[in-house]
């Protein structure tokens, strides 16, 4: 987790075969009234973990939406 807390921290929108946006009605998620890309990171391969999360980017954070500790039915 300390890899992914570095990672979100630093390049949370970088895109890589752990860490994409979401795809169709999950690509954007909404909250008080702004519209924000809605993006997925899997803290490791082999484990079905995932953290939803946008980046508030006036505000410069990464706000968690979900996270996961098995592969999301939403997304199969």
């Amino acid at each position: 987790m300390a890899d992914t807390w570095d990672f979100l921290t630093r390049t949370p929108t970088a895109v890589t075969p752990k860490n994409y946006q979401l795809r169709g009605p999950l690509s954007t998620v909404t909250r008080n009234g702004e519209t924000y890309a809605q993006w997925q990171h899997k803290p490791s391969e082999g484990w079905g973990a995932r953290i939803w999360f946008y980046v508030d980017e006036p505000a410069k954070k990464v706000c968690l939406v979900e996270v996961w500790t098995s592969h999301p039915e939403e997304t199969l």
